[in-house]
């Protein structure tokens, strides 16, 4: 999407400034190969089509004082706080400690392009962790219903945290919150959506070239400090860390997917910007220097109360519809008093942060609205409602925005409810979302548009409301801008269908010996007794060039076919933690063309965590060099159903899925590996990395049946 004025735009952020302008912020990399690397870029849209580049946020002649003069500048998040604009920020190493110490900046402007004011001090100051520190990287910021304001930040060396933020959101107050364990998520980003707020943070290695596995989870908390909880209710925080998958890669030409923002356009659909590597292309400059990470975008479907990118279909890589910012009736949105769209609605001051605007007078309507669902939202100046309320009514709906007195009044027929509104300056955004048929309104009051509103005030009635007629805007002195009206957008019911078992092929219960399978290096001290091969974990890995690991496989069947095992693999700790680390034991499935060339899903201790790691090895053509990386799947246990699910797409590659589960039942599917067309593999089992105390893998079986397999998930619309 990034592609016409930049190969790479990593770690994006977006907002809809004032002016009706897109804009997206990135880390510091080159943009295209050969490069500078500039110190965070900025780029506009209108349309996600065409984009014109702004610059950078930094230059040698602002940056910030307390970064050291070698520190990368990364991870950009835009918000618009109290009339002006905050960019929080990562610097990887500050002037104030020996060593590479990180920590979170803030810049403030008075538009989207600048000029940026650096903080003068580290909003969070780096964390120190004996002799070294904890990462303090991948801020995102929130203000709550209650007008606090939140910054979360964190990532695998130190897990992630939440803190209190200062009402100008420039200083950290009170005591950091934990958000998620060590050794698993950076890059959060956090939403509020139907009463709930949903941390979604990355996991994985981000830039591991054509092996990066890159994906997103969430969990999500009625409360903005958590516990953030998956759909099985397993904690972000847990050992056996949880996680419900929001997007991962699958088998077209973008890995890596991850390190987010979302955004909502004026249909009220969410739309998640984030940077992905072409794997036919995964190098901005030589192999093994900077991972080509373009921009991209897809919408997010809200699912049973969990969002899933394109319904769990995951990244395109087609022509998509964009976000919208437009409005029906013939409103022009960025200029509500042109033409006669808005009868009543008279031209106002030309403002240096929203551009043309319009006045309200006494009463503005507009022509009829359409049947159906809606969502109508207008920027108002908060300064300009000094003398009376904001109100938009149209018959059976009456919403009032009263500064003065810091309420929020929402009436559907004869309910009504009373919200509290926080002191605000600049310019804000009142929403109306109509729900069910106009059984429920949502109105909300943001500043910044990133489902983080300020104020919120609903309300549910038994039978339809909400009757045909215009819409009317009421006010005395009132400026308004960006008035929009728009049929509210529906999200996917179901998730896409994934992988199905259907007709058994072949199966070893282990009750005798491993008929029908190859040893690879055979171990010994692995035997079948008791309908279970118990296989030690050894001490020894395929990862580079060792290849001194033992395999028990067999050749792949023809067709879409499901291999699947059930593990046991006692790895110590429990509820309370794993206090022994135990780096890399694990044990699982493999699917092998060659030593070098080969996808394992296994579960793994990672310091203090257990984790399912569906990992890809694989020869980088450009270099010679082997790469190594990989995905997370479903949610650890000691006794853990696995699947691997094979596809062939239209060119012939090899298509393999992962999937895991606590129970036999209940599945969660992850990522896609490819293999190229034409190449065989072979698919059984493997135990890894074993040290002392090495644990005892058990397999209670290995079967392999015909699937279904659903349609291409990455040519959808």
């Amino acid at each position: 999407m990034s592609d016409s004025f930049s190969d790479t735009f990593a770690d994006p952020s977006v907002i809809l400034a004032k002016d009706g302008w897109w804009y997206t912020y990135s880390t510091a990399d080159p943009l295209r190969a050969g490069d500078p690397s500039g110190i965070m870029h900025i780029a506009r849209t209108h349309d996600f089509a065409s984009w014109e580049y702004l610059g950078t946020v930094f230059d040698e002649t602002n940056r910030p004082a307390w970064a050291a003069p070698t520190a990368g500048l990364w991870a950009p998040d835009i918000r618009y706080l109290n009339g002006q604009y905050v960019l929080y920020y990562t610097v990887t190493d500050t002037s104030l400690n020996a060593g590479e110490d990180s920590a979170i900046g803030a810049a403030t402007a008075p538009s989207p392009v600048g000029p940026w004011t650096p903080a003068t001090a580290p909003v969070v100051a780096p964390r120190a962790n004996g002799d070294n520190w904890f990462f303090t990287i991948d801020p995102a910021g929130l203000t709550d219903v209650d007008g606090r304001r939140y910054l979360y930040w964190g990532s695998f060396g130190g897990g992630g945290f939440v803190t209190r933020l200062s009402d100008d959101g420039l200083r950290a107050v009170g005591t950091p919150v934990p958000t998620t364990t060590d050794s698993r998520y950076e890059g959060p980003y956090v939403v509020r959506h139907d009463g709930w707020y949903y941390l979604m943070a990355s996991t994985a290695n981000c830039c591991a070239g054509p092996a990066t596995g890159y994906s997103v989870y969430a969990g999500r908390s009625r409360s903005p400090l958590g516990p953030f909880v998956d759909k099985d209710g397993t904690s972000l925080l847990d050992p056996q860390v949880g996680g419900t998958p929001v997007m991962h890669q699958n088998g077209n030409r973008f890995i890596g997917v991850g390190h987010h923002a979302l955004t909502t356009d004026t249909t009220g659909r969410t739309f998640i910007v984030y940077h992905g590597i072409d794997r036919n292309r995964p190098w901005l400059d030589v192999p093994f220097g900077i991972n080509r990470r373009p921009m991209l975008i897809d919408r997010v479907d809200w699912i049973d109360g969990w969002p899933a990118v394109r319904a769990g279909a995951g990244p395109s890589d087609t022509p998509q519809p964009a976000p919208i910012a437009g409005s029906l009736l013939g409103i022009t949105p960025a200029d509500p008093a042109a033409g006669s769209a808005i009868r009543g609605l008279r031209d106002g001051p030309n403002d240096p942060q929203a551009g043309r605007t319009g006045r309200l007078d006494g009463v503005a309507v507009t022509s009829m609205l359409p049947n159906g669902d809606l969502t109508i939202g207008v920027d108002v100046r908060v300064d300009s409602l000094a003398r009376s309320p904001l109100v938009l009514t149209r018959p059976g709906v009456t919403v009032v925005l009263d500064p003065a007195h810091r309420t929020l009044t929402t009436r559907l027929g004869t309910s009504l409810t009373r919200a509290p509104v926080a002191a605000r300056t600049g310019w804000v955004r009142l929403s109306i979302s109509t729900t069910e048929g106009g059984r429920k309104v949502l109105a909300t009051v943001s500043e910044s548009g990133l489902a983080d509103p300020y104020a919120e005030s609903s309300v549910k009635t038994r039978n339809p409301a909400i009757r045909r007629g215009p819409l009317l805007l009421l006010g005395r002195g009132a400026l308004v801008d960006n008035v929009s009206v728009q049929l509210r957008a529906t999200s996917a019911r179901q998730r896409v269908a994934v992988p199905q078992p259907r007709q058994l092929l072949w199966r070893n219960d282990f009750g005798v010996d491993t008929r029908g399978l190859e040893w690879i290096r055979r171990n010994d001290a692995a035997t079948v007794a008791g309908g279970a091969l118990r296989w030690p974990v050894e001490a020894s890995d395929l990862v580079g060039t060792s290849n001194t690991a033992g395999l028990l496989v067999r050749g792949a069947p023809a067709g879409d076919w499901i291999a699947e095992t059930k593990l046991t693999l006692p790895l110590g700790g429990g509820p309370g933690g794993y206090e022994q680390v135990r780096n890399y034991q694990q044990a699982g499935m493999i699917v092998r063309s060659s030593d070098d060339d080969f996808a394992r899903l296994g579960m793994v201790a990672i310091a203090k965590t257990r984790q399912t790691e569906w990992a890809r090895e694989l020869p980088d053509a450009a270099s010679g060099r082997l790469a190594f990386g990989g995905a997370i799947v479903g949610t650890a246990a000691d006794t853990l159903w696995m699947r691997i699910a094979h596809h062939r797409n239209a060119g012939g590659e090899h298509l393999y899925r992962s999937a895991t589960s606590r129970d036999g039942v209940h599945w969660t599917w992850g990522a896609v590996w490819t293999f190229p067309a034409g190449s065989r593999q072979q698919v059984g089992l493997y135990t890894h990395g074993g040290d002392t105390p090495a644990a005892v893998a058990s397999f209670d079986y290995l079967t392999f049946s015909t699937a279904a397999w659903p349609a291409d998930p990455g040519a959808g619309g």
